[in-house]
């Protein structure tokens, strides 16, 4: 048939074909729209993925919230840009690159910094785009022209802009201070890239000799071979336990260093002893602590964690093993005061799992504040929404109480530090580009940092270096500040924030094009400066039983495997269903082998309409045009959801309605990111009101063309008259001699009689003249189907068109076969969302299709309880609660019959609802009039049996939820399941004795 799709629904094969076309034909590029662009735009950053990385379930979740938001734009008229790119991922990429050199038995610093660098660049030519090919198969709308990497020229002299600039403002600097340090990375880390995990641990208490006395002073910690940096031992001034020992000094043992005994509120009477050591180089509030008492900062470890040359004889040593050489000679010599079992928050790198060491370091900070209190003001003033709303306060907390950030970065690949070192006067000096000898000195022997900057610092740039900056562009005036920024919480601070705050500093004083931003509905803002107008944090994702998955647990989802066995629109689907705002979502697999059915469901439905388009067609020469063709119709949003539908009954009226209810609540829903509202809606019209009963319910209409199409193929000699004489006399006599009039018996004349000369094609003069009768006496029937069949035709496109956003493959596919694949548009993506037509909401008929449905369903009940065959047809009556209601089920008899399997419907002037098995309800009482020959005896006693049994497990039920001391002490979901199950047990037991009650008025 010309509307061709496959009889069975196969994802992979045209979500493959539909992913590849939309890259092919740049879809989705967006070119900059020139001064006097009126349309509204909207702008979306990816947040870009690692260049290692693979795709997880948290891109799914992200990406497929992304590109719902972004298609419902776009196709709402919006110039639509959705901005793609990769992270370098400086700690990440090179420790994979390291990976590959460790197995060809090298190190990164037997290739020397240049040569490594080179290394790591062709690493990313070979395997940095991979999770960007897994975008495109997703079908991700992004414009892949503007795709951007972290380490582009024009974004890497970017980044040396913005460092030059805030160290000219005074607000990078350089310094000494405790840093997360990793052994294994070899680099300083950030307090956000330590993650910390409670462990069993140690605390072991330590004496030390008070010099010139018999006395010890005994302190407690959990890492006593920091004890080897002791440089003070702090107590509180007003602990009176110590106050003897003000101003004294005591012996560090092992060391044989005298140390001061200082009063500091680092040491707090009601913790261990009350006295603390104090080891400035290793730990952050000792180094406070050291400052402030002007204390020597001793490091006694190295980069890799092993013990210098300041920690005297343990030199050399790990600091896991220096600890055992410690403590036992502690032990030996009698100063180990004690041992106890100690629970310690151990943190540990993000990246590789090793545990961090608070170590002093020459590090890179920003001085955050001043940038901070913008990025503050501009959420609390409502410039910039975070949704869910209670993420508001947790990021104006965290900003109120933020510290510098160290930027710096032990590393080879990256964006190294614009700053040298002058070999002669070591001035430090920052530049746009290399200088060439020394401003202060004139000395030319000049030497780069060889540090990086934190990946985050480069990232946290791209909403504006994306478009051009530092120069001023068009771009930037159409796109800046971006629209909404979708994310996980986890990089709240990572990365929001510090969007926040560089674009607040750095885009000061930017202004969008008025036009545009009156367009795109921001004309109340009035700080253009922010990155983007809105923030929305998604949720995770968990597995089934609500764990967050690890690698550790075993219990990881991999998408593109479960893609491979669903299809994407229905992965899509499931992660858009179950994304309530602020919820975490349980993948669970079997709810997406659900909406794997319902994409069938929608192909099966397809099928089905096209074969009737192609059916009541057949009769034609010329096809009719049954969808809109020019661009006005399809491509304009419009304030009309669906325009060629001609609503002649009560189904279509309802459907109608229904139809744009539904799009009303689904644009609604997009606009607040409620996701699964939206999802859920789709879902419920689709397989609900449009498949389970529209499709049902015009069936009888869609079917009045056969006659017409059987007597065309014989008229026209496409069939021959053996073929088709049997069944073409059965529809003659079904349509009735009032219908055809003389022309059927004319007919029948002639099919009983037919000429001896009458052969192929049927051309003889008599017969052709009973045809023209006949069909002319029809074509009101055939009529009525092809209204029907366009009206289903409009209704369908519409409704794919709902769907789009969120599975964009099959309603892809399918939009392309409705237009023959000749469609007046390159994609669906740019046809016209639908918008609700408030004229064509009938709540009249909406209210007459509830009923009609109750009492179909109630009807299906009754039979299923009283297990009468599917095949057998019976006869009910019906008591109409008002003349309105009683019109209209007479009008739609048929649809009742049909649906209900209905003999007959007979219509009674009084109250059916004491009859046995009748059903009543606020509008009707309906009976079915069926007597079931059973054997009275039997069913009586299985009855009974089933009684006793519930009775048992109701008095049981019973008695547990009256026990207060079971109900104090069982979880609230089994207390919760017990009256859940107390309440079908009442329901249930009513129903055995009514139906007991039945029986035993039959007598026996």
């Amino acid at each position: 048939m010309p509307h061709d799709l496959p009889k069975s629904y196969e994802p992979g094969a045209i979500e493959t074909r539909w992913a590849e076309y939309w890259v092919k034909e740049k879809l989705f590029s967006v070119p900059t729209p020139p001064p006097g662009e009126t349309r509204p735009v909207f702008t979306l950053l990816l947040p870009p993925p690692n260049v290692t990385g693979r795709l997880h379930m948290g891109h799914m979740l992200n990406q497929t919230q992304m590109d719902i938001i972004v298609r419902w734009h776009r196709m709402r008229g919006f110039i639509t840009l959705w901005l793609p790119g990769t992270d370098h991922a400086g700690i990440a990429t090179q420790m994979m690159v390291e990976r590959q050199l460790a197995k060809e038995g090298k190190k990164r610093r037997d290739l020397g910094r240049e040569k490594f660098i080179e290394r790591v660049w062709e690493w990313k030519k070979l395997y940095g785009g991979a999770i960007l090919d897994q975008m495109k198969r997703l079908g991700a709308s992004v414009d892949w022209d503007r795709k951007y990497f972290t380490m582009d020229e024009n974004l890497s002299r970017a980044v040396r802009e913005v460092f030059v600039r805030l160290y000219e403002e005074g607000l990078i600097y350089r310094g000494k201070y405790i840093v997360n340090w990793c052994p294994r990375c070899e680099t300083a880390i950030s307090d956000l890239e330590v993650k910390h995990e409670e462990v069993a641990g140690k605390l072991w208490e330590i004496r030390y000799p008070v010099v010139g006395t018999d006395e010890f002073i005994t302190v407690a910690t959990t890492r006593p071979e920091t004890m080897l940096g002791d440089t003070a031992i702090a107590v509180n001034a007003k602990d009176e336990r110590y106050t003897h020992l003000h101003g004294k000094k005591a012996l560090l043992p092992l060391m044989n260093r005298e140390i001061p005994i200082i009063t500091d509120e680092l040491a707090q009477p009601e913790f261990g002893t009350g006295a603390v050591k104090v080891t400035p180089a290793h730990d952050p509030n000792d180094f406070q602590a050291g400052k402030r008492h002007n204390l020597p900062q001793i490091d006694i470890m190295d980069e890799h964690a092993h013990m210098n040359q300041n920690a005297g004889r343990y030199a050399g040593l790990d600091r896991y093993e220096a600890r055992k050489r410690v403590l036992a000679d502690l032990q030996e010599l009698e100063f180990l005061a004690g041992e106890k079992d100690y629970t310690l928050a151990l943190g540990k790198c993000e990246r590789c799992g090793t545990v961090v060491e608070p170590r002093l370091s020459e590090q890179w900070f920003i001085r955050i504040k001043p940038l901070a209190q913008k990025a503050i003001e501009a959420v609390e003033s409502g410039e910039i929404t975070i949704v869910p709303e209670n993420y508001k306060q947790i990021y104006l907390n965290w900003m109120n109480n933020i510290y510098d950030w160290c930027i710096s970065r032990q590393l080879w690949w990256g964006h190294r530090i614009p700053a040298w070192t002058c070999d002669g006067c070591k001035e430090i000096i920052v530049a746009r580009e290399a200088p060439q000898k020394c401003p202060k000195c004139g000395g030319a022997k000049l030497e780069q940092v060889s540090d990086v900057l934190d990946t985050w610092f480069s990232s946290g740039l791209l909403p504006f270096t994306t478009l051009g900056w530092p120069e001023k562009t068009r771009d930037q005036a159409v796109f800046y500040p971006t629209t909404l920024l979708i994310t996980a919480y986890e990089i709240l601070f990572f990365w929001v924030a510090r969007m926040i705050m560089f674009g607040c500093h750095f885009m000061q004083g930017h202004e969008q094009d008025p036009a545009i931003k009156k367009a795109s509905g921001w004309e109340g803002k009035k700080n253009d400066s922010v990155p983007f107008r809105q923030v929305y944090i998604h949720a995770l994702v968990r597995d089934a039983e609500r764990q967050k998955m690890s690698k550790t647990k075993g219990n990881v989802v991999d998408p593109l495997e479960v893609i491979e066995r669903f299809g994407t629109d229905a992965t899509r689907f499931t992660l858009a269903a179950m994304a309530a705002p602020g919820t975490d979502i349980a993948f669970s697999e079997s709810r997406t082998e659900g909406y794997r059915a319902f994409a069938n469901k929608i192909w099966n439905a397809a099928r089905f309409m096209f074969m009737n388009v192609d059916r009541i067609n057949s009769g034609d020469s010329e096809p009719a045009p049954w969808l809109p063709k020019t661009l006005d119709n399809v491509a304009k949003p419009k304030n009309l959801s669906i325009e060629a539908f001609h609503a002649a009954t009560l189904e279509d009226r309802w459907i109608l309605s229904r139809f744009n209810r539904v799009a009303a609540d689904v644009n609604d829903a997009l606009a607040t990111y409620r996701f699964h509202e939206a999802a859920n809606r789709i879902y419920d019209f689709f397989w609900g009101n449009l498949c389970d009963w529209y499709l049902e319910l015009i069936k009888p209409r869609l079917q009045k063309a056969e006659l017409y199409n059987k007597l065309a193929r014989l008229a026209h000699g496409q069939e021959d008259f053996e073929t088709v004489e049997a069944e073409l006399q059965e529809e003659l006599r079904e349509l009735g001699p009032e219908k055809i009039a003389k022309a059927r018996e004319k007919l029948l004349e002639v099919l009983k009689h037919p000429p001896a000369s009458m052969t192929g094609a049927w051309r003889e003069k008599e017969f052709n003249d009973a045809m023209s009768h006949l069909r002319s006496a029809v074509d009101a029937d055939r009529q009525i189907a092809r209204i029907a069949c366009e009206n289903l035709m409009n209704l369908f496109e519409g409704s794919v068109r709902l769907l789009h956003p969120v599975m964009p493959f099959i309603t892809e596919e399918i939009w392309h076969a409705m237009y023959d694949g000749k469609p007046p548009l390159k994609s669906l993506a740019f046809a016209a969302y639908p918008q609700v037509n408030e004229k064509q909401i009938d709540l009249a008929a909406e209210t007459d299709m509830a009923i009609l449905q109750d009492l179909i369903v109630n009807v299906r009940n009754v039979r299923a309880e009283l297990k009468v065959e599917p095949k057998v047809k019976v006869p009910i009556e019906v008591f109409a609660h008002e003349p309105g209601i009683r019109a209209m089920i007479e009008q739609n008899h048929v649809a009742v019959e049909r649906l209900a399997n209905v003999e007959k419907v007979t219509f009674v002037d009084h109250s059916l609802a004491k009859h046995a098995g009748a059903r009543s309800t606020a509008h009707f009482d309906v009976h079915l009039i069926y007597e079931k020959k059973i054997d009275v005896a039997a069913e009586r006693e299985r009855l009974k049996k089933e009684l006793e049994k519930l009775e048992k497990e109701f008095a049981n039920n019973q008695r547990q939820l009256s026990n207060e001391q079971f109900l104090a002490k069982a979880p609230a979901n089994v207390v919760e399941g017990l009256r859940r199950r107390a309440q079908e047990l009442t329901g249930l037991l009513e129903k055995l004795k009514r139906q007991l009650d039945e029986l035993n008025g039959t007598g026996t």
